[in-house]
Parts: structure tokens; C-alpha cells; sequence
């Protein structure tokens, strides 16, 4: 009697969306699965981005959806060959949540929640067999091979055929994507882009007035002007935040990647912000030099410029007194006001990073060329992208390759 064969086991470390969905394809190709996350449950940064609202994907057409990756459109685009925004969509009907398209081309669920979706997921993926170890910080290898894990128990290990990581990157550690990876992998030479700060704000050193005054306060709507590492100019009209340090937002995080290859090969960048968007500067220059009538500077500001008292405020910030009087050089300031970034703020504080394990270690399947049987997928490979939809939809799209590509691997084996 010949016996029966047993399937072979995956290891999954990490539950966030990278990790769920290696799991859940590496469970459809057959596999074993063993998800293991470090905090008590899984998918904890998701819940909280989706707090103001699951911004799910988005409905960018591609190739322009591809072109959000920068340096790596087509390592990623190949990820959405398999897996892209429409299948996203799809998926997420098949869990019982439908979508829909925002004004401003992001997609969201129906209710805007991340809750029922990710409770539904976990419902499917038990459901499905996939076995699920929360508490488990994954520690490395021991001198066998198998998997070393910290819990409240104690150590323990764990032998698989196939290893998935999907650990994240360095932002939010309190979540559980605190980057200690890097040196357990590194030791073992796997080539790895030094983690950065990506979609995040940047800190330029206000005055102890504006920041006690104005921290928190919204600059809506203003043009960024701004130059990319090749001398190339660029402006994009958004909104941003006035913060204690410096200035963050959704227009900041669009443009943060080149903003900080500027700050790391000049040791600052220039941004400047169209404080007026839509007014003509002679005619601005023209409502600005009409008398004042004893009204202060800042509500003549807001009368002719259209200024709220934030706005009013950084132009303050950046004219003394003297060039306050003039008029041409005021309208000239609002229409290009010069803010000089120093650096980013720490990668604890951002949405995302940018670095990680360098693609061309990988195959197509994600699989470390190096390390047969070893895949990554997610925030912890070297590609960065806006939020938008854009980072959860290749967090999903490269947790569907590795998965899939860790259960052929092993069928490969048999």
C-alpha cells in the first residue's frame, strides 16, 4: 500500500495584506499554510489606514497606474499583469464588498470600512485551511534550517518546505512593521536598499510663532512647484498641513521621493507653493498695491489675495518687515512662496518606506535567486509608490505572486 502523500507546508511571517494574500494563493495552489504574525491579530496597519476610509485601489487606467512606481513601473507592472486594480476590485465583490470610484479617482468600499472586509477574509482563509499563529516574532533560523519564533510560551520553531516573508517595512512599528528584518536578512547576504521615509512629511524649521500658531493648520488649495533629481520642473496643485516642524499632506506625499533624493544629494530641497492658484500675478500685484485704508497687512491680504490667516501667516514667515512694503515683491512671494526642507521626518512616523529587498535579487516569482524556497513580497522589496490606493493594490498584487509562485515551487518538488 503506498502511502499517501502529505502537502507540502508554507510558512507565511507576516499578516498584513502582502502576507494574506501569499497566504490565501499558496493555499489555492495546494500548499499547507502556516501564517504567522507577531502582534495578537492580524492586519493591523490596514485597519488603521483605513480609518478615514479604505482607500482600497485606484481607478487610474494603466500604463499611468504602472507609472506611479517610478524606477520600478515594470517590475511591479508585471505583478499587476496578474493582479491589478480591476481584479482587486473583483476580489473584494467575492468577499462581499462592493466598490466604488471617488471624484478624485480612488476607490473605496461602499461603507468606507477596512473591518468587514479583513473579517471576512480571515473568515475565508480558516475556512479554507489556512492555520493562523499570532504572538509568533519570527527570530530567524536555527543551525537546522527551521524557523525560530519568540512567544509568550517561549521559543519554538518551525519547519516549512517554503517560506513567504511579508514583513512590512520600517514605518509604524507599534503595528508590527519595525524593519528588525533587515539585519537577520542582511547577515545572510541578501542585498538590501537601506530603508527610507516615503509618502511622508518634511520638517523646515518655522519660527516658534507659526508653529505654536499654525501647527495643524490646512493649506488648501496650493500649486507645489518643485524640481526632480534630473533638473526636470514640476508643479501639482493639492492640499497640505502646516505641522510644528514643517509641512505634510497629501500633496507633500505624491511628491515626497523626489523631494528627498534631493535633500540626500544636496542636503536640502527647494519647494515652493502657489499660494493663489487660478490669480493672474498682475492682476494679484495690481488688487495688492490698492490702498490699505488703515487696515492691517494680513486683512489686506485676505481681501485682495484671497489669503486665509495660515497662508498669511508663511508669508510672514519668509518677508521681513522691509519687503512686506513691497507689493510686487509680496505678490511675487505668494505666487512662488520658497520653502527650504531639511530633512524627513523619522521613518517611524511615515505612511510607507521606501528601500528594502532589492528586486533584482528576486525572480519573477519573488523567489530570492539565491535562497531556493525563500520568497518576499510587500512594503519590505525596493519599490515605493503615492498613497492613492497605489502602495495596498501592489501589497496585494506581490503577496499574489509569491504565493502562488511558493505553492509551483514546491509542486515542482514533487
Amino acid at each position: 500500500m503506498s502511502e499517501i502523500p502529505h502537502p507540502r507546508r508554507v510558512a507565511v511571517i507576516g499578516g498584513g495584506p502582502a502576507g494574506l494574500m501569499a497566504a490565501e494563493a499558496a493555499r489555492a495552489g495546494g500548499a499547507e499554510v502556516h501564517l504567522f504574525e507577531a502582534k495578537g491579530s492580524v492586519g493591523r496597519k490596514f485597519l488603521i489606514a483605513g480609518k478615514g476610509g479604505l482607500n482600497l485601489t485606484h481607478g487610474e487606467a494603466r500604463p499611468g497606474f504602472d507609472a506611479r512606481y517610478r524606477e520600478r513601473a515594470d517590475a511591479v507592472g508585471r505583478w499587476l499583469d496578474v493582479f491589478d486594480a480591476d481584479a482587486l476590485r473583483q476580489w473584494a465583490r467575492g468577499l462581499g464588498v462592493e466598490t466604488y470610484v471617488g471624484s478624485s479617482g480612488r476607490v473605496f468600499p461602499l461603507d468606507r470600512k477596512a473591518a468587514p472586509l479583513l473579517r471576512a477574509w480571515v473568515r475565508r482563509l480558516k475556512e479554507a485551511g489556512v492555520h493562523m499563529h499570532v504572538h509568533h516574532r519570527w527570530q530567524g533560523w536555527d543551525e537546522a534550517g527551521a524557523l525560530r519564533f519568540d512567544t509568550p510560551a517561549g521559543a519554538s520553531t518551525f519547519v516549512a518546505d517554503a517560506v513567504v516573508l511579508a514583513l512590512g517595512g520600517g514605518s509604524w512599528p507599534q503595528l508590527g512593521s519595525d524593519g528588525v528584518w533587515v539585519e537577520l536578512l542582511a547577515t545572510r547576504g541578501i542585498d538590501i536598499a537601506p530603508l527610507a521615509p516615503a509618502n511622508c512629511g518634511f520638517d523646515i524649521g518655522w519660527s516658534a510663532l507659526l508653529a505654536g500658531k499654525f501647527a495643524g493648520a490646512p493649506l488648501k488649495p496650493v500649486v507645489a512647484h518643485w524640481q526632480d533629481a534630473a533638473g526636470t520642473a514640476h508643479a501639482l496643485q493639492g492640499e497640505c498641513v502646516l505641522t510644528a516642524t514643517g509641512i505634510e499632506g497629501s500633496l507633500i506625499y505624491a511628491i515626497a521621493a523626489d523631494l528627498r533624493t534631493t535633500i540626500t544629494r544636496d542636503g536640502s530641497a527647494l519647494l515652493q507653493l502657489d499660494l493663489a492658484p487660478g490669480r493672474d500675478p498682475e492682476r494679484l500685484h495690481a488688487d495688492l498695491s490698492k490702498p490699505r485704508k488703515g487696515r492691517s497687512l494680513g486683512e489686506h491680504l485676505r481681501r485682495q489675495a484671497g489669503l486665509d490667516a495660515a497662508k498669511c501667516a508663511l508669508v510672514f514667515e519668509v518677508l521681513d518687515k522691509t519687503t512686506l512694503q513691497d507689493m510686487a515683491t509680496v505678490a511675487a512671494t505668494i505666487k512662488r512662496l520658497p520653502l527650504v526642507l531639511l530633512r524627513p521626518r523619522p521613518l517611524a512616523e511615515t505612511i510607507s518606506t521606501a528601500g528594502g529587498i532589492r528586486l533584482e535579487s528576486l525572480d519573477d516569482s519573488l523567489m530570492l535567486r539565491e535562497r531556493p524556497g525563500l520568497f518576499c513580497a510587500g512594503e519590505m522589496l525596493d519599490w515605493e509608490a503615492p498613497t492613492g490606493g497605489y502602495l495596498l493594490t501592489a501589497c496585494f498584487a506581490s503577496g499574489l505572486v509569491a504565493g502562488r509562485g511558493a505553492a509551483a515551487w514546491l509542486a515542482r518538488r514533487d
